[in-house]
């Protein structure tokens, strides 16, 4: 259900500066609400559902659009299927392990997966078009695979590992996604480090993902709609996928019960909703404390994720590959962006919207969020069709932002 201003006018006494500036502001919450509902129609996009919260409590709510073609309506609760925001919860709990003095973060990650000493680099390919590779100068550490600095890369992004895939399918050692396209630490580019970095969680725990994410994240921070495995009850609530035609025209996917995964993966395959969401990422505004008192990190673990963990690379721009699947990644055209663990950083302040220092990531499926420590603020927006970073998507991710700093 959509928080009004009546309904955010009964906790306003007390409540953070943040939550009386939008009360107080005559078009706060309405001014979102008509963002979101002129932006859908207009956009032609099938739902969206947008949250923002302060540390401690939900600033606005939002819920636009229908769950499929039958018309049913979105609402707050909508499940949505948030593919690389699985990462940042990946990314805690690998930094739980690390807290905890399991492991280590310089180490050669060949410790707990012992398959990734036989990764090679790969330098390119010969005159006959067969790769050309060679040992790697440095190993892959756990910095590497939470920083996507190891050499991993996604051939969706990266033209070199999509020419080597697309001719050596089985060329990887097993067990892995090599060959690395860089020495590890040398350059930034998005890929599978941290589904390896998941699977140092599962190696270290002896627990899945699915186990030590419940335990240990999700049931203490009230997340009870994040799981790898989406419950036949919950079926109702899940939001269907679509995907843009040659003509421009989103076609729905067919709507089917999803299969419960074999194995877990660290980049991706949670399914959540944007309140769930908000309670980990009010975690991180909390500094490790969630609004519910649960400790989930230390602070200066927290502050660790915060910073740029990347040296002198640059982050967060990618040319597609694949445009069926994601148009080319520039969120933030003519900026320089940094990394942390689990974030991109913006090193220069939105247009109307975040400030510098702010901290965000998405999901394939064009779910959006951000954390900008300095307001005290964060924000979720939750759609379902590809291509990702679509223009249509980006739009109304730029004018939700904007009315939300313009309630705030």
């Amino acid at each position: 259900m959509l928080q009004t201003r009546r309904q955010l006018g009964r906790v306003v006494l007390g409540a953070a500066p943040a939550l009386r500036r939008l009360v107080a502001a005559n078009s706060g919450p309405a001014k979102i609400d008509e963002t979101l509902r002129d932006g859908i129609a207009r956009r032609k996009i099938p739902a969206a559902v947008g949250m923002v919260a302060d540390r401690l409590k939900t600033l606005y709510s939002g819920a636009f659009g229908t769950r499929d073609s039958s018309g049913t309506p979105v609402g707050i609760d909508s499940i949505f299927g948030i593919a690389s925001m699985t990462k940042p919860v990946t990314t805690v709990a690998a930094l739980q392990l690390v807290e905890q003095s399991k492991v280590l973060l310089e180490g050669p990650v060949s410790k707990y997966l012992p398959q990734f000493e036989r990764l090679e680099v790969l330098d390119g390919f010969d005159d006959q078009g067969k790769p050309v590779l060679r040992p790697p100068k440095a190993a892959v550490t756990l910095k590497h695979l939470l920083t996507h600095t190891s050499g991993l890369c996604y051939d969706i992004w990266f033209e070199k590992a999509f020419r080597y895939n697309s001719q050596h399918k089985d060329g990887a050692p097993p067990g892995t996604d090599g060959p690395l396209m860089f020495d590890p630490g040398t350059a930034w580019q998005y890929g599978t480090g941290i589904d390896w970095a998941g699977k140092v969680v599962e190696a270290v725990s002896g627990m899945t993902l699915e186990e030590y994410f419940q335990a240990k994240i999700l049931k203490p921070l009230e997340m009870r709609d994040t799981s790898y495995i989406l419950p036949e009850e919950k079926f109702s609530r899940l939001v269907s996928t679509y995907q843009r035609k040659s003509d421009g025209v989103l076609e729905q996917n067919p709507r089917r019960m999803p299969t419960p995964p074999k194995s877990y993966g660290g980049g991706g395959g949670l399914y959540s909703t944007a309140p769930d969401y908000v309670r980990f990422m009010q975690m991180i505004l909390g500094k490790g404390r969630a609004a519910n008192g649960a400790e989930i990190l230390q602070p200066k673990t927290v502050q660790s994720m915060e910073v740029n963990q990347i040296g002198m690379a640059t982050a967060g721009k990618m040319k597609s590959t694949q445009p069926q699947v994601s148009s080319d990644v520039d969120i933030q055209p003519g900026a320089i962006e940094k990394w942390g663990f689990g974030f991109l950083i913006n090193v220069t302040p939105y247009s109307g919207g975040r400030l510098a220092g702010s901290l965000a990531w998405a999901g394939l499926r064009n779910t959006f969020f951000w954390i900008d420590p300095e307001r005290s603020l964060c924000a979720v927006l939750l759609m379902q069709f590809l291509p990702f970073v679509d223009k249509e998507a980006i739009g109304l991710l730029t004018d939700f932002e904007r009315a939300v700093y313009s309630a705030v």
